[in-house]
């Protein structure tokens, strides 16, 4: 299963290495490349627990020292070959993901260029631009209200007394 495993990612680096995809391709390629690292952490999982089985099994016997060695030698067998797989899948799907958002910075690049994106920026910028001198002279005419509001009380007071 391991071999197959390796020569999976083999062919997968070899042939993104030598083509460049579009993006849905890309994609279902990184997608592949993420099941394949789960299944790498399930064998990295499953040498974990033996290891640790292996150990505790050690510490039964009387030559201990000499049984975790042997246990971490047949550990590192098995996990070498696994960290192996799992750099290149990991610069596989870095390369990816790296091609996958230059992909998608063009196209944002190309849509902000586009004359429609223009005009719609030059819109909003008015509209802002006419919310602010709004906000402006309300702020002012309140401000002018509150500095005017003794005078109508007065006012008001005045005009409101019985004689």
């Amino acid at each position: 299963m391991r071999s197959k495993l390796f020569l999976g990612i083999f062919w997968l680096t070899c042939s993104i290495a030598s083509s460049v995809l579009a993006t849905p391709a890309e994609e279902d390629r990184l997608e592949q490349l993420n099941k394949i690292e789960q299944e790498l952490e399930l064998q990295r999982e499953w040498s974990k627990y033996r290891w640790g089985k292996a150990q505790a099994e050690c510490h039964q016997k009387y030559w201990v020292n000499y049984c975790i060695s042997s246990a971490r030698t047949q550990y590192r067998k098995e996990i070498d070959p696994i960290t192996e797989q799992e750099i290149a899948l990991h610069d596989e799907q870095r390369k990816l993901r790296k091609s996958l958002k230059d992909q998608e910075d063009i196209k944002r690049a190309a849509e902000r260029a586009s004359p429609v994106k223009a005009a719609e920026r030059e819109d909003n910028q008015r509209e802002f631009e006419e919310k602010q001198k709004a906000a402006a002279t309300r702020a002012a005419d309140l401000e002018q209200r509150r500095k005017d509001a003794p005078k109508r009380a007065k006012e008001n007071k005045a005009g409101t007394q019985l004689d």
